[in-house]
């Protein structure tokens, strides 16, 4: 791949835009299809960007060069977090999750999809239904996110997935709806969508129900590729990881004093200093001191005057 250096300050700017941060911001997902996908595989597509709306970006022309599990297969994109439908007698309803990292693929997972369920399949009360861009809870049940190593991977990709933009601070009344994984075997994982309704409890805490709302479908973990150290080890730096800049002459650092330091500062010759206007002010003492002596004059005249 031929990398060019910008020329122009504005594309300078833009392309640090899409670098790679310490703290990331919002997260493209980039939903592409493959030489040839299914219905099933269309609506499992459509549903996602749905879910994602406002987040992802999708294109619908089929793509015949892209086999992120080739070697040699143009397997590199721009954006951070991809998906890729394909489906053929051997791997049928195929769905490939990836992550990127400064413009290369971090790691990889394949699952096929069973028993998909659409939104349009689930009666509930419009009113209860999820708003678009809302924060959501993920819950994963079962053992294998602990102990299987391809169920860790796909919990982890599904984390990264699922949870949106990463924030500080959540309102309660704003939580809505809720992802459930549970792991159906050692590589099936059942996950559905849930309304989440707040409810009076007699306390504090209000009393929480789901109402499945979908979609809903089994994912069969097919193949998963791990990423590299040397790639893992950059992606996870922090700004904990980063050196900090050694501060001098620090006395005291509290909540209570702040921050008291010292600092030198050399003898200072105020006697050798020039004045700026000297000859004003040497004009000004001659004045004053003549005006002193005609005073004093006066004044022993009086006293001579009166005797």
């Amino acid at each position: 791949m031929k990398i060019k250096t910008p020329m122009k300050g504005r594309v300078k700017r833009e392309l640090d835009k899409r670098a790679p941060k310490l703290v990331e911001t919002g997260k493209k997902t980039l939903i592409l299809q493959g030489t040839k996908t299914s219905g099933t595989l269309n609506s499992v597509l459509s549903e996602i960007y749905h879910l994602k709306k406002g987040g992802a970006v999708r294109y619908t022309r089929k793509n015949d060069n892209i086999r992120p599990f080739e070697s040699g297969a143009d397997s590199d994109y721009v954006l951070l977090c991809c998906q890729y439908g394909s489906h053929s007698n051997k791997r049928p309803n195929n769905l490939v999750i990836g992550r990127m990292y400064d413009h290369h693929v971090y790691d990889l997972i394949e699952v096929g999809v069973e028993n998909f369920k659409s939104i349009e399949s689930f009666s509930y009360d419009k009113k209860i239904a999820p708003r678009v861009g809302s924060k959501p809870f993920i819950a994963f049940i079962g053992e294998g996110f602990e102990n299987v190593d391809e169920l860790k991977h796909l919990k982890e990709v599904l984390l990264y997935f699922l949870r949106g933009e990463v924030v500080e601070n959540i309102n309660l009344a704003g939580l809505d709806r809720v992802y459930v994984c549970t792991t159906i075997s050692s590589n099936k994982v059942y996950l559905t969508r849930c309304a989440l309704q707040l409810k009076k409890s007699g306390t504090v805490i209000p009393r929480m129900e789901l109402v499945e709302v979908g979609p809903s479908m089994d994912l069969v973990v097919r193949r998963h590729r791990l990423p590299n150290e040397g790639l893992r080890k950059e992606a996870m730096k922090t700004a904990k990881d980063q050196p900090k800049k050694k501060v001098r002459r620090i006395c005291i650092s509290d909540a209570i004093q702040g921050t008291i330091g010292k600092i030198y500062i050399p003898d200072q010759k105020v006697g050798e200093m020039a004045l700026p206007n000297k000859a004003k002010d040497v004009k000004r003492e001659r004045r004053e001191a003549k005006n002193k002596e005609a005073n004093e004059h006066a004044s022993k005249k009086q006293k001579e005057e009166s005797e």
